[in-house]
């Protein structure tokens, strides 16, 4: 099955980037599109909901940190909702990704993301 990505604005500056498929060699191309796309309109954070990935190869980690450094020219953050166990895997092997806050579902973030607010407030 090829990839899908699907993208949404969740409110202002908040995107939502949801794979479906396996990141494999085929697919990096498709994902890196759809993200300079959600980068086009300058993000304050770009969620990666991962929920139906289930395979990711270093060609896909490689979007993921050009992702990364892209947002952080402009002070944006990226997050992972909905590791899955193989991806989850992965990202520990290799630590690729060890300033990114990783979360267990898109709730978890939501209070997180609440809780940093009401310290603000």
């Amino acid at each position: 099955m090829p990839l899908k990505v699907n993208t949404m604005l969740k409110k202002p500056g908040v995107f939502t980037v949801a794979p479906v498929g396996a990141l494999d060699a085929d697919s990096p191309r498709v994902l890196a599109e759809k993200v300079e796309a959600v980068l086009s309109q300058h993000p304050d954070l770009v969620i990666f909901d991962m929920e139906f990935v289930d395979y990711i190869n270093s060609m896909a980690i490689r979007v993921l940190l050009k992702t990364k450094k892209e947002l952080k020219k402009h002070g944006a953050k990226m997050v992972f909702v909905n590791l899955q166990p193989p991806v989850k895997k992965v990202f520990d092997i290799l630590n690729a990704l060890p300033s990114l806050n990783v979360f267990a579902s898109v709730q978890e973030l939501d209070d997180y993301l609440d809780a940093m607010q009401s310290n603000v407030r």
